[in-house]
């Protein structure tokens, strides 16, 4: 296993709808190992295989205790809302809003062995399944801002200032990448916010 280098903002990757998982094997339960050891590593509730430069339909994740990985997800979504919570994104740091998210969720698709999966959250859970969900259509949280959210994280991430805060996220990173899991919990809250593949104390 090794802890991989996460995408930033502005990498094609994001931008790009995944491809459904296909084969089944020693490289897929890599990767999956390797998304797992990377998200424990920055303290995310979750990851998205793009935010690691694969462009394949798999996330990890790690809310309260609750954790495992989906391939090929497919969400049921609630017809209301829950209430408006700050998320981050690994790939987006430095940067937190609230974010409008369906209450629950049902997430269904394949286990690494290619075994039925469906798990059924609320809440936080819920959010980190439609934040991983949006990386794999090439969508990020900040799509989802309107009004003056949507204006000010755009402003920040076109202000020059911006490069420098990623420079440093991705210097700080480096010192664990190709490394081995040292051994991080849950929790990030980096600008307020959890980050899964970005989350929150949300």
């Amino acid at each position: 296993m090794a802890i991989l280098n996460i995408r930033i903002i502005g990498d094609p990757v994001l931008r790009t709808v995944a491809d459904p998982v296909t084969e089944f094997g020693p490289e897929l339960a890599k990767l999956v190992a390797d998304m797992t050891e990377t998200m424990e590593d920055v303290d995310g509730a979750g990851l998205a295989a793009p935010q690691i430069g694969v462009s394949q339909r798999v996330f990890t994740y790690r809310i309260d205790g609750v954790e495992g990985h989906i391939i090929n997800p497919v969400l049921e979504n609630s017809e209301d809302f829950q209430a408006d919570q700050v998320e981050g994104c690994l790939s987006i740091p430095g940067l937190a809003f609230p974010v409008r998210r369906f209450r629950a969720t049902r997430a269904t698709g394949v286990d690494l062995n290619g075994n039925p999966v469906a798990v059924e959250g609320e809440g936080l859970l819920a959010r980190c399944f439609q934040h991983e969900t949006d990386h794999l259509d090439g969508i990020l949280y900040t799509d989802r801002l309107e009004g003056e959210d949507r204006k000010t994280a755009l402003r920040s991430i076109r202000n020059a200032n911006y490069d420098a805060i990623t420079e440093r996220t991705t210097t700080k990173r480096a010192k664990t990448v190709g490394s081995s899991f040292g051994g991080a919990s849950f929790g990030g809250t980096s600008a307020g916010g959890a980050s899964f593949g970005g989350g929150a104390t949300t």
